[in-house]
């Protein structure tokens, strides 16, 4: 089982996305049968059956044995990821391109660029999961409480020109197996998140 699950198929995002099977998913974090879900979610068996033959069938959800109960067959079935997230590539032509309006100071932009983000992650993860390989990745997540709008200024000047040595410093474009890797840095503002879930400015 993965911890995240790249979907980019468009019908497995609408599956991830309706209420009853997105229940599912979480409750097969942990292998169950049909009617164990059944009991648990307080619907029918074959209400249960009809979207578990929709999860597997995108793949969402695995065989993890059967079991002889009586003269029937009971299928024990597990997610095959503790989470998931919907990859941008999923949107097809109408998903964000950071090609289409660079603008270093533009939310838009920067949405655009972390959605490419998310798509390339997807994809490496997916090609990693299939090969046994680990992606190779570096993250830092972070806060910094700014003064004034200009001390922000400042910060992002600083920032722009420190990563730019670094990349001066450390670019091989002739290194004979040396592998591209693309670098992101963001700053926005910070979301407070409430008790009850919801999302402040």
């Amino acid at each position: 089982m993965l911890d995240v699950g790249v979907i980019d198929e468009p019908a497995a995002a609408a599956a991830t996305l309706d209420p009853v099977r997105a229940r599912l998913l979480h409750e097969l974090a942990s292998p169950a049968s049909a009617s164990t879900l059944a009991a648990r979610l307080g619907l029918s068996r074959q209400k249960v059956n009809y979207h578990l033959r929709g999860l597997e069938r995108h793949g969402l959800v695995e065989l993890v044995e059967e079991r002889r109960k009586g003269n029937m067959t009971e299928r024990v079935l597990r997610a095959t990821a503790q989470a998931y997230v919907i990859s941008p590539a999923a949107a097809g032509p109408v998903a964000p391109d950071p090609a289409r309006a660079p603008d270093r100071l533009s939310a838009q932009w920067l949405l655009a660029v972390a959605a490419r983000l998310v798509q390339d992650l997807g994809a490496l993860i997916t090609a990693g999961a299939r090969s046994g390989r680990r992606v190779a990745t570096f993250t830092i997540d972070g806060e910094i409480r700014f003064a004034s709008a200009t001390e922000r200024a400042e910060f992002a000047a600083e920032l722009s020109d420190a990563v730019a040595g670094l990349v001066a410093k450390y670019h091989d474009e002739h290194a004979r197996r040396g592998r591209p890797h693309r670098i992101v840095v963001a700053l926005h503002p910070a979301i407070r998140h409430t008790e009850e879930g919801r999302h402040g400015a």
